[in-house]
């Protein structure tokens, strides 16, 4: 490895799994239209997003960011919600469905037709829930799927996507721990004592992490979470003080100082060991994904572009964590599917801050 951990631990998060393990992912060569970029958001807009989530309740079926004007437009279910809103700076659209509404449509969608390969979560912007099933979805199950969500009429919305679900894993230059490699998302800290996090798909697998192979103990394993969530956390061993950044891939880095819940329509950029850098924008919230290691809950689908190699990668907005990259189905030219698992989750269960 050339270059120093201390140096180059703001890259993703990557786990090599021998050949009988989890499987691979691979970026497609055949091109598709270049997807809407989506809206950068401001640290105004995530903070207030978060009040009139908290104040609104049952009231509301979540926001998005108007992709003409860059508003933030949060739904709500009554006229009395919408003046709320509208009093608090925001823009108000009333729906049909609530929030929990459209979360009983996922529960029951989890007991009826729980098929490893799908995925659903609640596209705001349309007031559905969106559910992609891929490429290993059989014709039976996908009529299965169907069935269930017929009598759901235009609260559902079904799409075949290409590819496989998967937790994204393959080799690279990497951090080393029980015979596997990973690198790291985002440095935390808690009082004095620094961290990194990372895919809890990859922390699974080693307690005991080090800068080269067989190499002295860089880190060790203080948390990991998979499946359900997708995070771990690994204390740093051997007195490092990393800089809390993500690698751009072009000699620079993105000094990482918030951390936030996207927002359905903004735009994010994703950091990964085999991708590198590439962009897309927030298309799904509360996103269940059905891998076949088991499901995954309350994830955020984007349409950045990912591949094996990526896992834990750093899903982030200007100086903003947003969240560690989980996997996806692939990516078609420029357009993703990838999936991550809220970074606030994670800071908050380990009482751990970025900076």
């Amino acid at each position: 490895m050339r270059r120093s951990l201390r140096a180059r631990i703001c890259l993703s998060l990557l786990l090599t799994l021998p050949a009988a393990g989890l499987g691979t992912g691979s970026a497609g060569a055949a091109p598709s239209p270049e997807p809407s970029p989506g809206v950068t958001a401001s640290a105004a807009q995530y903070a207030l997003d978060t009040r009139l989530e908290r104040a609104l309740g049952d009231d509301t079926a979540g926001s998005y960011l108007d992709p003409a004007t860059g508003e933030l437009v949060v739904t709500v279910t009554d006229q009395a919600a919408a003046e709320k809103v509208e009093a608090a700076g925001a823009r108000a659209e009333v729906v049909p469905r609530s929030t929990a509404e459209l979360k009983d449509i996922m529960s029951l969608l989890e007991s009826r037709a729980k098929i490893t390969g799908t995925s659903w979560g609640i596209d705001t912007s349309a007031n559905q829930v969106s559910v992609e099933a891929d490429s290993s979805v059989s014709a039976d199950s996908l009529a299965r799927l169907k069935a269930v969500a017929a009598p759901l009429g235009d609260a559902v919305r079904i799409e075949r996507v290409p590819g496989v679900f998967q937790q994204e894993v393959l080799g690279g230059d990497a951090i080393y721990g029980g015979g596997f490699r990973c690198s790291a998302a985002f440095n935390v800290i808690s009082g004095t004592v620094y961290y990194f996090l990372t895919a809890g798909h990859c922390t699974n697998e080693a307690v005991s992490w080090s800068a080269t192979s067989g190499g002295a103990e860089t880190g060790t394993r203080a948390g990991t979470s998979f499946p359900g969530n997708d995070y771990g956390l690994v204390r740093y061993t051997d007195g490092s003080q990393p800089p809390g950044a993500v690698d751009l891939y072009n000699g620079g880095s993105a000094d990482i100082s918030s951390a936030a819940d996207a927002i359905v329509g903004q735009a994010i950029q994703k950091s990964g060991s085999t991708t590198r850098l590439t962009s897309g924008r927030v298309t799904a919230v509360n996103v269940t994904v059905n891998y076949s290691a088991g499901p995954v809950y309350n994830m955020v689908r984007t349409t950045a572009c990912s591949a094996g190699g990526d896992s834990g990668g750093a899903h982030f907005s200007g100086t903003t964590a947003l969240g560690i990259h989980s996997g996806s189905s692939g990516c078609t030219g420029t357009n993703g599917s990838a999936v991550h698992q809220p970074v606030s989750e994670a800071l908050s269960n380990y009482g751990v801050s970025v900076y």
